[in-house]
């Protein structure tokens, strides 16, 4: 029998723990007005209200699919008793804007779409809330936003893109970037470019490889804020749209037994999804985006210990780009609980930690599927290499540290003369014009998260360097970051960086720069008296932008090796007031 009495006299719902302060009681009716003109009935605002926020945007096919997804979300949401409220924000896709100013939009749109979630959260006394993610800074800004609600919720990635096809080989959007320095080298036609540029990316998702979006989704499920075995379906598989449905059903389960993230994400949760990163030879942005979150938990973390629990952690996962398959590969072979499987043979994970599917990890490992025959993940036993694949170094050039990456068959030494770049423009120019020699240590400099502003990825110059045939040849290093996408000797997240008056900011043309990496040293070999004589005539830059968005983030963010996050703390200490 319906309800026919006024909403001023019905209980409250138990899972209203927030939104009855919005809905409920006369004093309401204001509210309650301006929601039904949305459409939402007195049913439906005696429900708990959970938000679904999607990054949808119509400039990459990353997040291409959300607004379908969403809808299947609500759907799953209303069948289990609560009301869906959509929202969105942003994203910038990192593939589009490479190699341009746009480009240093991509990292400050993660402390924007956090700041969004949780304004609209916030405002609008949310009982819960599915983030809908894809392009990169889309999951951790999710995640981030998610750490500091605490209210039941998940992320759910919308899925990789399934990969190109030219020539009978599978291509990535990484594809094309090493075809344009495969072009400029002379060493394919612009009309081969040109097919591959229109091969590479055949519909909706993210990236294909395991570049940041996929290293991101994969560390979400080890982490436990997104459902084992969920986020690895890929786009535009069938199987996602039902996957979208059963997120909107667990999500209703969080809320009503008010299981919050707090209860998910522990210290040993993040070791969890650290050691998937180094598993899978995943993006070193996995060490950014891990710090920012542990950041917003509140639980202490290093950047030290990503390279700590790389050691121990072989990479058994053969992933582009340093390997041979994409993540739709994946996924076809088992998904990510093949990766875990493996891991927890030696120990190399906490099994006990729990997933918001309500599941424990090593229950979620127990459960995959290996697909017979499949060759992605490799048994633990015999792993592709007996150290993850990526790891920190310090030395006089790095006091606070730096990520290489080491996924691929990428030297471990390297000694060179210093080719010394003030922005990622001018070095890509270099590149182009073939002035970069063998044995050289390119070095872009003022790239950082204030000098950038932004700490814009490399891409461009690392993928115009390998098609050019020098990627084994040099080895690059920046206060700035790579892509996911990014193999050879690359070294990023220098720190402090160049603008802050880091050594990096010292560096000339010719010095010599020595890489040890079983050392986990880099250091540049100039006296010391004369590297105090250049301090001394060194001046910070003037800031790229007085104003805006990006002013705004250059005053507030905080070093590379603390996650670049927006707390003001730097700020504050050069005030005096922290």
């Amino acid at each position: 029998m319906p309800d026919t009495r006024l909403p001023y006299d019905r209980p409250t719902d138990p899972g209203k723990r927030h939104s009855h302060t919005l809905t409920d009681g006369p004093d309401r009716a204001p509210a309650r007005a301006m929601l039904k003109a949305v459409g939402f009935t007195d049913d439906d605002l005696a429900q708990p209200l959970v938000g679904v926020a999607t990054t949808w945007i119509e400039t990459m096919p990353c997040n291409l699919n959300q607004r379908r997804l969403a809808e299947f979300v609500k759907q799953g949401i209303r069948e289990a008793g609560g009301t869906p409220m959509e929202f969105s924000t942003v994203s910038v896709s990192d593939g589009v804007s490479m190699g341009t100013e746009g480009m240093k939009a991509s990292l400050i749109s993660r402390e924007v779409v956090a700041d969004s979630i949780e304004l609209v959260v916030r405002g609008h006394l949310l009982d819960g809330v599915v983030c809908l993610v894809g392009c990169d800074k889309t999951i951790p800004g999710a995640a981030m936003a998610l750490a500091r609600l605490d209210v039941p919720g998940l992320v759910f990635y919308n899925g990789t893109i399934y990969p190109g096809t030219y020539k009978g080989r599978d291509l990535t959007i990484v594809s094309v970037f090493e075809a344009v320095g495969a072009y400029r080298a002379g060493k394919i036609s612009i009309e081969e470019l040109y097919e591959i540029e229109s091969a590479a990316c055949p519909g909706a998702g993210a990236c294909g490889g395991q570049y940041t979006a996929n290293t991101m989704s994969g560390a979400l499920e080890f982490l436990g804020l997104s459902p084992g075995g969920l986020n690895g379906i890929p786009a535009e598989d069938p199987k996602k749209d039902e996957a979208a449905r059963r997120v909107g059903e667990l999500a209703m389960t969080l809320v009503r037994h008010d299981i919050r993230p707090s209860q998910i994400v522990t210290r040993r949760a993040l070791e969890n999804a650290i050691a998937s990163v180094a598993a899978t030879g995943g993006s070193t942005n996995g060490v950014l985006h891990l710090l920012a979150i542990a950041h917003e938990f509140g639980i202490p973390l290093e950047i030290d210990e990503f390279g700590e629990i790389a050691d121990r952690t072989p990479i058994v996962a053969d992933m582009r780009p340093g390997g041979r398959y994409t993540a739709a590969d994946m996924y076809d072979a088992g998904g990510v609980g093949l990766v875990m499987r493996e891991l927890l043979k030696r120990g190399l994970l906490h099994g006990e930690e729990r997933n918001v599917d309500g599941r424990t990890l090593a229950k979620i490992a127990a459960a995959a599927t290996e697909t017979a025959g499949q060759k992605v993940v490799v048994p633990i036993e015999s792993p592709l290499k007996p150290n993850g694949g990526l790891t920190i170094l310090r030395g006089s050039l790095a006091p606070d540290g730096c990520v290489v990456k080491l996924a691929g068959h990428e030297r471990l030494h390297h000694r060179g003369p210093a080719r010394v770049f003030d922005s990622e423009n001018d070095c890509f120019q270099a590149v182009s014009e073939r002035r970069i020699q063998p044995g050289d240590v390119v070095v872009i400099r003022y790239e950082g998260p204030v000098g950038g502003p932004g700490m814009q990825e490399m891409l461009s110059v690392t993928a115009a360097l390998v098609g050019e045939g020098l990627g084994d040849q040099v080895a690059l290093l920046t206060d700035g970051r790579f892509s996911g996408g990014t193999h050879g000797l690359m070294i990023g997240h220098v720190a402090p960086e160049a603008a802050l008056g880091g050594p990096i900011a010292l560096v000339r043309e010719g010095d010599e720069i020595v890489i040890d990496v079983e050392a986990k040293r880099l250091d540049l070999h100039v006296e010391a008296a004369e590297l105090e004589r250049r301090r001394a005539a060194w001046s910070p830059p003037a800031p790229r932008y007085a104003g805006g968005v990006m002013g705004k983030y250059a005053a507030l963010v905080a070093s590379a090796s603390e996650g670049a996050v927006t707390t003001g703390a730097r700020l504050g200490r050069a005030l005096g007031t922290r």
